[in-house]
C-alpha cells in the first residue's frame, strides 16, 4: 500500500526545515493536513500515523508557543529525524 499521507506529511516538514515553508505556516497548518488525512494515515500504517501524532504533534508544533523559534525549529528537526528513521527502517521503537 502506498503511504501518500504519510509521505505527504514527512515531505511537509522537511520542507519547513529546509526553509521552504514558514514557521507561521507550518505551525497552522501541519496540524490541520494531518487531522484532515489522520483516518487514511491509519489506513497506510496505523504506527506511522500514531507515531507522527505523538512526535510531531503533540511533542512538537504544540510546544511551539514554549520554545523560541529556534528551540522549536530543533525541537522538530529532532522529531523528524526520528519519524523519518523509523518510516525508512533506519531504526525502530
Amino acid at each position: 500500500m502506498r503511504h501518500t499521507n504519510i509521505v505527504f506529511l514527512l515531505q511537509m516538514t522537511k520542507d519547513y526545515l529546509d526553509g521552504k515553508i514558514d514557521v507561521t505556516s507550518y505551525r497552522l497548518d501541519f496540524p490541520y493536513e494531518l487531522e484532515t488525512r489522520y483516518k487514511n494515515m491509519l489506513r497506510e500504517n496505523r504506527l506511522m500515523a500514531e507515531l507522527i501524532y505523538d512526535c510531531l504533534v503533540e511533542d512538537g508544533v504544540f510546544l511551539y508557543d514554549e520554545l523560541s523559534d529556534e528551540d522549536f525549529e530543533d525541537q522538530i528537526r529532532r522529531q523528524y529525524e526520528f519519524v523519518d528513521d523509523v518510516y525508512h527502517g533506519r531504526t525502530y521503537m
